[in-house]
């Protein structure tokens, strides 16, 4: 039977992997507006590629932190960071993009630093 301490050692295990595979699907989306142009179709993709860079990035920490939640949390908040630098002024309307990255990163963290008893709970209920 799974204790309350195995099941919440778990989800703080998987959550911020499956946030941050919905929260690169939410920021894909809005590369869908370059659709709206009318170019070419090299233009259109050149436009797309170049829309999805931010996806990209959080994919690649997502796939480094999915070993190493350490990188994840830096790299989350270092994120986060990064873009509320870039949107200094409009700091409550982009809210909800930073608020994801930095809710993501503290939740590796936390993941990074209970990784020894989530893998004792593992290890226990595994026998």
């Amino acid at each position: 039977m799974k204790t309350l301490s195995y099941s919440l050692l778990l989800f703080l295990l998987w959550i911020p992997r499956v946030l941050t595979i919905l929260f690169a699907i939410f920021i894909s989306l809005f590369a869908f507006d370059v659709f709206d142009q009318g170019t070419g179709f090299f233009k259109t993709l050149l436009a797309l590629l170049i829309h999805l860079i931010p996806t990209f990035l959080i994919i690649a920490i997502l796939v480094l932190s999915w070993k190493w939640p350490l990188i994840g949390g830096i790299g989350f908040i270092l994120l986060g960071l990064l873009y509320v630098y870039w949107a200094n002024r409009n700091i409550e309307v982009y809210a909800l993009i930073y608020i994801p990255l930095f809710l993501t990163g503290v939740l590796f963290l936390l993941s990074w630093l209970l990784r020894y008893r989530i893998k004792e709970a593992q290890d226990a209920y595994n026998e």
